[in-house]
């Protein structure tokens, strides 16, 4: 028998097989419900039930307390329906996703630093305090403590983690005092200061269209997030992720793009480069290349990120193409944004 959930306030309905939760029904249909644990113990898939009726399974009362529960509320991990039909409030009127509120002053400890180009280092860092519950493609700020580190925003690199652990891609800019001071001073041990998450950059996860990214230098990050999440919970249109760098030494993540195309058959890495010519990789800016690999774009979701003039041309490139304007979503970074 196949029941249903119906997502309010957008109205739309989801099918849920007999003997699926409500989170596996949500993930099939391509909605990211946030969770951590899948198992009723952490809180994170916890939403309110509008109407009917489901068997809610064990959990713990510290991920869903009894006044919770009379309050209506669920964790979908563990809950399955019982009635036709279950109504829940998740997301917004077109059903996109809720932002998460930001939070100011959350500390995170520097666990790692990884060189990544000659101008990018990723700072691996972990929490003091609670993890940030963020969206794939969302970003934090650095800084503001003083005027020697203005605060500076920087994207999340990869999909939120069970333990909290977040990665920020930072490129270094020689006017840049915070980008210099993280590069330069920040040690392994010590205590940042973040805010967030912040941004709009996340599309709709129940898109059901072929994915086409495009990013340059240290915009792969919110890429690399969105991509991450849609092949984890199974994401089974095409994938193409384009990246732009102006020499060899300057792609990274490349062990990770090849492991993802053997792992998940939907996805396609193409890198381009712009200054240096390399057999087997694409030469030139991904405007001007984007046309020998995509005829019509007239029903793909767009992706982009990087300088706002990168954007732009990608943007327009991908118009050309018969991109859908509501399809195209973008992620600019100012000069200012990255010092």
């Amino acid at each position: 028998m196949t029941q249903s959930i119906r997502l309010y306030p957008s109205g739309r309905s989801v099918p849920c097989e007999e003997g699926d939760t409500v989170l596996v029904a949500l993930e099939r249909a391509g909605y990211a419900l946030p969770n951590n644990c899948r198992a009723g113990a952490c809180g994170e898939c916890k939403v309110k039930v509008r109407s009917g009726q489901f068997d809610q399974g064990f959990v713990l009362d510290m991920a869903l307390s009894p006044d919770e529960r009379r309050q209506g509320f669920g964790l979908m991990c563990m809950a399955k329906p019982l009635s036709d039909e279950l109504e829940i409030e998740w997301g917004t009127e077109d059903a996109k996703p809720k932002l998460f509120a930001p939070r100011e002053s959350q500390y995170y400890v520097l666990v790692d630093r990884i060189p990544r180009t000659p101008r990018i280092t990723e700072f691996v860092l972990r929490p003091l305090g609670d993890a940030m519950r963020f969206w794939p493609g969302q970003y934090v700020q650095v800084g503001g403590d003083s005027a020697l580190h203005p605060k500076r925003a920087y994207s999340l690199a990869g999909a939120p983690r069970p333990d909290g652990e977040i990665r920020l891609q930072v490129t270094r800019v020689d006017d840049g005092r915070t980008s210099r001071w993280l590069h330069d001073e920040l040690a392994l041990g010590e205590t940042l200061k973040l805010s967030g998450p912040h941004g709009t950059f996340i599309g709709d996860p129940s898109v059901d269209t072929p994915v086409l990214c495009l990013a340059a230098g240290s915009g792969l990050a919110p890429i690399l997030s969105l991509a991450e999440a849609a092949l984890r919970r199974g994401f089974a249109k095409p994938v193409t992720l384009m990246f732009s760098a102006r020499e060899a030494v300057d792609l990274y993540d490349r062990g990770l793009m090849r492991f993802w195309e053997a792992k998940y058959p939907n996805f396609r890495y193409l890198p381009t480069l712009t200054r240096e010519r390399v057999d087997g990789l694409l030469h030139g800016r991904i405007p001007q290349v984007l046309g020998s690999q995509f005829a019509d774009l007239s029903r793909h979701s767009v992706f982009v990120a990087g300088t706002t003039g990168f954007v732009d041309d990608c943007v327009a490139a991908a118009k050309a193409l018969g991109a859908p304007e509501p399809l195209i979503h973008t992620e600019g970074f100012f000069e200012q944004q990255q010092g």
